[in-house]
């Protein structure tokens, strides 16, 4: 088996994992938001939050960083010299210190200290389609 091609599928699954997270969490804090009186829905909210942070989110973006270092490294670091890969790593590092803001809105959440509507929360969630969008069209044509 080509080993390239298994580490860029695991690269791959590791990414819609992270994606699908990015995307759902953001959505959670809409319906919380909208039910922070009520303490019962709250504190499902809490957790759900929690567990899709920690358990899924957080290894799926451990791995994608992984299996896309150990893909660069596979095919020699003078491809890091490249435009494309420049730009696909600053929209990377973008998407991941977005996943890093959703934690510490997280946070707020589980210390009953949000400040942001709901409005806000729907506005944030188009951030990781964009990035994805952009990232996705870098990564298919490899511009220069």
């Amino acid at each position: 088996m080509n080993s390239y091609l298994l580490l860029k599928s695991l690269h791959l699954i590791a990414v819609i994992s992270w994606m699908a997270g990015l995307l759902y969490l953001p959505r959670i804090f809409v319906y919380h938001a909208e039910n922070l009186k009520d303490k019962n829905i709250s504190s499902v909210f809490k957790i759900m939050e929690k567990k899709l942070y920690f358990y899924i989110m957080m290894p799926a973006m451990i791995l994608t960083w992984i299996f896309g270092l150990v893909l660069i490294s596979s095919l020699g670091f003078e491809v890091l010299s490249t435009v494309w890969v420049k730009l696909k790593l600053f929209l990377v590092i973008l998407l991941t210190g977005y996943h890093f803001y959703l934690a510490k809105l997280l946070q707020d959440f589980n210390h009953d200290q949000n400040s942001k509507t709901s409005k806000f929360f729907r506005i944030i969630n188009e951030v990781p389609t964009i990035l994805l969008i952009f990232i996705v069209f870098i990564v298919v044509f490899k511009p220069i």
